[in-house]
């Protein structure tokens, strides 16, 4: 595959061979449950990628320097750098975004997708590649996120984005912002996307 073939293949699968939390199953903690609405979902699918790209450059960056040992480590030291500068950057400029993403944002620490994408490629490929797979699966992600998101807050609160999308005589279903809303979009979507895959015919081996 000539170079130009291989960016692109790299970037492209994070947004659906590689599209978590449907293909790689990762990341459902912040799936479910700051997907109440698009705006928190678009928020954290946002942080999430930014750490995911900054994450596997440096590791790429490093690869060959870090001791085998000491790996894992390093790694969850890299991500927390970039997590704890996700962070200050929500508390200074998106202040009532970050109250409501809470927890869930010095969690990115531990999310299972960056360092998945660290262990399983960064640490094994050049900056460039590192960087377009970070970039891939974390748009991947926010746009998973989203969706659900959306799903959610329009059929829980009539509402996308804030602005009503239903006449008033629409009822919203309250469960959608609930758990169980949670996991009724992420299925709809998985159930979506796995009969689109079958129509194309499509077989898929993570890398």
């Amino acid at each position: 595959m000539h170079e130009g073939g291989m960016f692109r293949e790299t970037f492209t699968r994070g947004l659906w061979k590689n599209l978590p939390p449907f293909r790689l199953t990762l990341g459902l903690c912040p799936s479910l449950a700051v997907s109440t609405t698009a705006e928190n979902a678009l928020g954290m699918g946002l942080s999430t990628t930014f750490v995911l790209v900054f994450a596997c450059l440096f590791i790429s960056l490093l690869r060959r320097t870090i001791p085998g040992t000491v790996r894992l480590a390093s790694f969850i030291l890299i991500v927390a750098t970039m997590g704890a500068i996700v962070e200050i950057l929500l508390k200074a400029f998106f202040f009532p975004l970050s109250v409501a993403l809470g927890i869930y944002i010095p969690l990115i620490v531990v999310n299972c997708i960056i360092l998945g994408r660290a262990e399983a490629f960064a640490s094994k490929n050049p900056p460039s590649l590192s960087l377009l797979d970070g970039l891939g699966v974390g748009l991947g992600f926010t746009t998973s996120l989203t969706l659900i998101g959306s799903i959610r807050e329009i059929l829980g609160a009539g509402q996308w984005f804030g602005v009503s999308v239903f006449p008033g005589w629409f009822e919203p279903l309250a469960f959608m912002a609930q758990a169980p809303g949670g996991f009724l979009a992420l299925g709809l979507v998985l159930g979506l996307m796995n009969w689109i895959s079958r129509k194309r015919g499509e077989v898929f081996v993570q890398g």
